[in-house]
C-alpha cells in the first residue's frame, strides 16, 4: 500500500495554484519501470499535482534505455506550453542537444541521477537531482551548488513487522534472513556458507522459485564456465538447501521482509577498473537499507557509502559489517530476541520521517521551484 497522502504537501511547500507543467523523460517505461522510474518519478507524481504543477510522461522507450534518441522533442515540449522538462537518468548527445535547445526557448530541465556521475548533464541542465550525499560529492566541485539530494522515498510504510519472535536459531529450526536484490547472484557475497542456524531467503529477478532440478542445471552450467578458484563457492551456494531464490514482486517483497527475523545486505566490494570513477557498487541509494529498516527490521550491511550515515556506530539501529568474521559476529548478536527487537524499532523510527515519500516529494518541489522562479 503506498502513502500518497498530499492533503498538507502543498501548505508544506508554500505552493497553492501554480500552472507550471512538468514533462519528463524516463530511462523506462512507466507500464514495466525500473526501480530508479517508479521510485524517482511515478511515485512522486501524485505529490507534484497535490503542489500545483500539472506532470506529465512525455517520452517512455518500450525498453530501458540510458541514452535515447530526443532529437525533436523540443517542438512538442514548446509547443505544449511546458515550463520544466524532468530528464530521468536519461543522457548521452541526443539527451544533451534537448537540453540546450530548451534553453534556447527558456524551459527550464532537471536532471535526475541515481547511480552514475555525469558531469556532462549536470553541465547542460539547471539543476540535476542526486539520490545520495555521497553521490553530490563524486561530482567536481564547481558543479556541486547546482546539485541537489533527494533520496529514495519509502513506498510502504504502513508495512511493519508485529512479532519478532523468541527463538535464537538453531540447525532444526533456523532464524530467516532476507536479502532484496536486484542482481540474479550466483554466491552469496562476503558471508559465503551462512552459519547453520540461519536460513537466507534471496528476492531478486528470479524467472521463478527455486526447484531442485533447476539447481542442478545451473550447478552443471556454473561448473563448465567459472573460473576453477570460484568453481566450489558457487556450486555450495546451488545446492544449499538453507538459501532460497524467489522472483521480486513489488507486494510479495514486503511479505517476506515481514517474517523474517533480519535483513541483510552483503556486497562484494568491487575494483573493476572500467567502472570509473567509482565502483557501481559505492554509488547505490538507501532504498534496499531504508526498505527494510522501515519495516523494523534489524539489518546488517556491508559499508556502501549511502549506508554509513543510516546506520549508527556500536549497532544502535543496525550493523555495518566489513569482513566475514564481522558478519558472523553481528548475526551472532542479533540471535537473542531483544536485541533483535531493540535494533528492529531503532531501526525504524530511524528512518520512517527522513526517508518518507513526502519528504522527498517536498525537496523534489524546492528543486522545481528553484528553476522555475
Amino acid at each position: 500500500m503506498r502513502d500518497f497522502t498530499t492533503s498538507n504537501l502543498a501548505n508544506t511547500c508554500g505552493a497553492t495554484n501554480r500552472p507550471t507543467r512538468v514533462a519528463f523523460v524516463l530511462a523506462s517505461n512507466s507500464r514495466s519501470p525500473l526501480p530508479s522510474t517508479r521510485i524517482a518519478v511515478l511515485n512522486m507524481l501524485p505529490f507534484l499535482g497535490a503542489a500545483g504543477f500539472e506532470p506529465e510522461i512525455v517520452f517512455e522507450p518500450e525498453q530501458p534505455n540510458m541514452s535515447p534518441i530526443v532529437d525533436g522533442l523540443e517542438h512538442r515540449l514548446v509547443a505544449e506550453g511546458f515550463g520544466i522538462v524532468f530528464l530521468q537518468k536519461v543522457r548521452g548527445p541526443s539527451v544533451e542537444r534537448l537540453a540546450r535547445r530548451l534553453a534556447e526557448h527558456g524551459i527550464a530541465t532537471v536532471f535526475g541521477v541515481c547511480d552514475l556521475v555525469a558531469p556532462a548533464m549536470v553541465e547542460c541542465t539547471d539543476a540535476t537531482v542526486a539520490v545520495t550525499d555521497y553521490l553530490k560529492a563524486l561530482y567536481p566541485l564547481q558543479l556541486q551548488p547546482r546539485i541537489h539530494v533527494v533520496h529514495d522515498g519509502i513506498e510502504n510504510p504502513f508495512v511493519r513487522k508485529l512479532a519478532y519472535g523468541a527463538a535464537r536459531g538453531s540447525r532444526g529450526n533456523p532464524l530467516r534472513a532476507v536479502l532484496v536484490t536486484s542482481s540474479r547472484l550466483s554466491e552469496l557475497p562476503v558471508i559465503g556458507t551462512p552459519p547453520e542456524w540461519l536460513d537466507v531467503t534471496i528476492v531478486g529477478p528470479y524467472w521463478r522459485t527455486d526447484t531442485p532440478l533447476r539447481r542442478l542445471s545451473e550447478a552443471g552450467q556454473h561448473w563448465r564456465e567459472q573460473p576453477t578458484s570460484r568453481r566450489l563457492h558457487r556450486l555450495r551456494f546451488l545446492m544449499s538447501q538453507r538459501i532460497r531464490r524467489v522472483p521480486w514482486h513489488p507486494g510479495r517483497v514486503y511479505e517476506f521482509m515481514e517474517v523474517a527475523d533480519v535483513g541483510i545486505i552483503p556486497v562484494e566490494p568491487s575494483m573493476d577498473a572500467a567502472e570509473e570513477p567509482v565502483p557501481t557498487w559505492q554509488v547505490k541509494s538507501e532504498n534496499r537499507l531504508t526498505m527494510k529498516m522501515s519495516v523494523g527490521l534489524p539489518v546488517v550491511a556491508s559499508p556502501v557509502p549511502a549506508y554509513t550515515p543510516v546506520i549508527e556506530p556500536g549497532g544502535f539501529n543496525g550493523y555495518i559489517a566489513r569482513t566475514r568474521r564481522d558478519w558472523l559476529d553481528h548475526l551472532g548478536e542479533l540471535r537473542d530476541p531483544a536485541r533483535r527487537k531493540q535494533v528492529g524499532r531503532r531501526a525504524r523510527a530511524a528512518v520512517l520521517e527522513r526517508y518518507s515519500m513526502k519528504e522527498q516529494a517536498r525537496r523534489l518541489v524546492a528543486v522545481l521551484d528553484s528553476v522555475s522562479a
